[in-house]
């Protein structure tokens, strides 16, 4: 496991643009697909990097992992069956930075992920982004219409430290929700 260290902010500046490498591989049971890469996730290299970002604690009180893990131990999601991509993989300050143009593009490179990979869930974590890198403005949270090949599409709300509205019990009840999908046969 790599050891966590936090950037300085030459290192955060010098993030902008910056990708990150996929944690994928064919099956999985879950594909979980962020927005994009924060300054903080690129610099560190690891999804969800952000110290307050609620993502990995919403992962083991959904029932994901058996504990919370650190951003650093991002590679044992596979071995659950789980991994970890963005629907635009260069890093800004913020998500909302990004245009609309640049989601509906990654929601196509994402899209072509999923069809190679066939993960049973691909589930875009962050409602407004779903919303307009898929051109469904209405869409809500949970198991979408939408199917990317054989792959179920699931939207989780955005654990950024910035998304005041969802407590960690909440996200936990909410991450949870896709968890026992899982378990369902179809």
């Amino acid at each position: 496991m790599d050891k966590p260290w936090r950037p300085t902010a030459a290192q955060l500046k010098a993030a902008h643009g910056g990708t990150l490498r996929d944690i994928i591989a064919p099956n999985l049971k879950v594909l979980f697909c962020g927005i994009n890469p924060g300054l903080y996730t690129a610099a560190i290299q690891k999804h969800f990097g952000r110290p307050g970002n609620r993502f990995w604690p919403a992962l083991h009180a959904g029932g994901f992992t058996p504990r919370v893990y650190s951003p650093f131990e991002e590679d044992l999601l596979l071995e659950l069956g789980y991994g970890i991509t963005n629907i635009v993989n260069f890093a800004t300050n913020r998500a909302d930075e990004l245009t609309k143009d640049q989601l509906l593009a990654g929601a196509k490179i994402m899209e072509k992920k999923i069809r190679k990979f066939t993960p049973r869930y691909a589930a875009v974590v962050g409602l407004g982004a779903y919303r307009d890198a898929f051109g469904e403005p209405k869409a809500g949270l949970g198991l979408q219409e939408r199917r990317i090949g054989e792959s179920k599409v699931w939207v989780l709300p955005n654990p950024s430290g910035l998304n005041a509205h969802y407590t960690p019990k909440k996200f936990g009840e909410i991450f949870g929700e896709l968890r026992r999908a899982i378990d369902v046969k179809d």
